[in-house]
């Protein structure tokens, strides 16, 4: 599997990752000591440095029910938003031959 398999955590429960070409997006659903859950968003981009040695740029958003909607209604205006303005063509993977985009589920360890 890949680095983010072999890190995995107790407290995670579930898992989807949407590979963006030098990106990946991770949606971890985690439980609180407490038991209830939350929301980690994590942006992964992977760098190559000259020497050949790999290290990933991570970025995370926490996110908990209470914000769900609040969260939601934002993304999706500001969604809306780009889309109306510049439409759904993405202008840099036009110049990205190499670009993939796909998502799947990780559950025990798994990729579904």
């Amino acid at each position: 599997m890949n680095d983010y398999n072999d890190k995995h955590r107790e407290n995670e429960i579930f898992t989807k990752v949407l590979k963006a070409g030098r990106r990946t997006y991770f949606f971890d659903v985690r439980e609180t000591k407490a038991g209830d859950y939350y929301l980690t968003i994590t942006e992964s981009k992977k760098h190559i440095g000259d020497s050949g040695d790999v290290s990933f740029e991570k970025h995370k958003i926490y996110l908990y029910k209470e914000d769900f909607n609040n969260f939601s209604a934002m993304f999706n205006e500001a969604a809306e938003f780009i889309i109306k303005e510049k439409g759904e063509d993405v202008i840099s993977e036009k110049h990205n031959k190499d670009f993939n985009n796909k998502s799947f589920t990780i559950e025990n360890g798994n990729e579904l």
